[in-house]
C-alpha cells in the first residue's frame, strides 16, 4: 500500500543485533536478577544501590555497540520520507539516535538521562549515578535511572495513541507482543483502519493480531522494507 503516515514501533529485537541483551531469554538482562529486584518502584526504594548499579552497568555498556543496518534504515526512512512518521522505541538504548533519527520517542526511558523522584525533572546523563545524586533544578537528593518500571505510565502515551489513530502503516519491529500497553499498539491501529506490518526473527506472542508477518533478522529485513517504501 501507499501510506502516508507511519508509526513503528521497535523493541529488543533491533538492538539484540548490535549486541544489547534482551532482558528475557538465556543470556538476558534479567537472568541471574529477579524482575522485582531490578525494575519495579519498589526495588528502587529497598535497595536503590542495587537498582543504581544494574543501570550504570547498562548506560556503560553502550560505548561498547552501535546501530546496526535496521537502526541506519529507519535513519534513512526518517530523513528521506516526506510523510508523517512517529518511531517508538520500547528500548532504552540511544541506537536510533546515533544512526541518526529524529521523529523519535522513548516510552519506556532512556539509559542516558536521569529522573528526579521529587521534582519530575529530566535531564541528560552520561555517567554513574549514584543514589542520593542531588537535582540541580530543586536540590533534592533524588536523582534515578530515567527507565520506567514495572508499575509505572510509560511516556507519551497521548501523544502514541493520537499517532496510532491517524497513520495508514503500523510497523512492529523487533518486539515480544509481551509487555503491554505496547503489545495492544496493533489492536488500536487496526480499530482505526490501518494496515499492519510485523518483522521479527521469529513469531511474537502477537503475530496472529498482524495482516503481514514477515521473519528473519531486522538489519537484513528493515532495510528492504525502507527500500520499498522509499520507493512506492
Amino acid at each position: 500500500m501507499h501510506a502516508t503516515s507511519i508509526v513503528v514501533l521497535t523493541g529488543a529485537g533491533i538492538s539484540a543485533e548490535s549486541g544489547i541483551a534482551t532482558f528475557r531469554g538465556p543470556g538476558g538482562l534479567w537472568e541471574g536478577h529477579r524482575v522485582e529486584d531490578v525494575c519495579m518502584p519498589e526495588a528502587l526504594a529497598r535497595d536503590p544501590a542495587l537498582v543504581h548499579r544494574f543501570y550504570d552497568l547498562r548506560r556503560a555498556a553502550l560505548a561498547d555497540v552501535e546501530p546496526n543496518a535496521a537502526h541506519r534504515a529507519l535513519a534513512r526512512l526518517d530523513a528521506e520520507w516526506r510523510g508523517e512518521l512517529l518511531i517508538v522505541t520500547q528500548n532504552v538504548d540511544d541506537l536510533h539516535e546515533r544512526a541518526g533519527a529524529t521523529r523519535l520517542l522513548h516510552m519506556h526511558g532512556e539509559l542516558k538521562s536521569a529522573l528526579c523522584a521529587a521534582c519530575g525533572g529530566r535531564r541528560e546523563w552520561a555517567a554513574a549515578l549514584p543514589p542520593g545524586t542531588v537535582c540541580e533544578a530543586c536540590g533534592a537528593p533524588a536523582l534515578r535511572p530515567d527507565i520506567v518500571f514495572f508499575g509505572e505510565m510509560p511516556y507519551a502515551m497521548e501523544r502514541i495513541e493520537a499517532a496510532l489513530s491517524t497513520c495508514d502503516l503500523f510497523v512492529s519491529i523487533g518486539t515480544s507482543g509481551a509487555v503491554y500497553p505496547a503489545a495492544g499498539f496493533v489492536q488500536t491501529a487496526r480499530h482505526w483502519g490501518a494496515a499492519t506490518l510485523e518483522i521479527n526473527l521469529e513469531p511474537s506472542q502477537g503475530s496472529f493480531l498482524f495482516e503481514e508477518s514477515r521473519m528473519g533478522p531486522a538489519s537484513v529485513l528493515v532495510p528492504e522494507w525502507v527500500e520499498a517504501v522509499l520507493a512506492a
